[in-house]
């Protein structure tokens, strides 16, 4: 492969932004477990093996279960694997890893706010 730019020596400041969020989205207070099956469940969507590789490592070294992850690609079939919040969280994680179709639609983020608050929201969303 091709040398190609280093981002953090031509764009620092982006990369500094980055990890700005990055640092945010480790103090959500949202559960580790959580945190995981949305960027493994994003990254299925987006074809990503190495973030898959990288998150579920993190998920399983988090206490998630071998059994959630591996039916984390057919959640929607699962009955008493994933809570309702979790099924909703991997919904929006879809719909807005998916924004160019519908985008998170009215139906998903009105369930939403039946387990959760605006800013939680909103921190679920910036997990992606």
């Amino acid at each position: 492969m091709q040398n190609r730019i280093n981002i953090g020596s031509v764009e620092p400041n982006a990369l500094k932004a980055m990890m700005g969020l990055e640092t945010y989205i480790s103090q959500a207070p949202i559960s580790k477990s959580l945190k995981e099956l949305i960027k493994i469940r994003a990254s299925q969507i987006n074809g990503c093996a190495y973030c898959i590789d990288m998150h579920t490592k993190d998920a399983l070294k988090n206490g998630e279960t071998n059994q959630r992850i591996f039916l984390l690609s057919a959640w929607h079939e699962t009955h008493d694997i994933f809570t309702k919040e979790e099924k909703v969280v991997l919904k929006i994680t879809e719909e807005v890893t998916l924004i160019h179709k519908n985008g998170l639609t009215d139906e998903t983020y009105d369930k939403a706010l039946k387990f959760f608050s605006d800013n939680q929201i909103a921190q679920i969303i910036m997990q992606l």
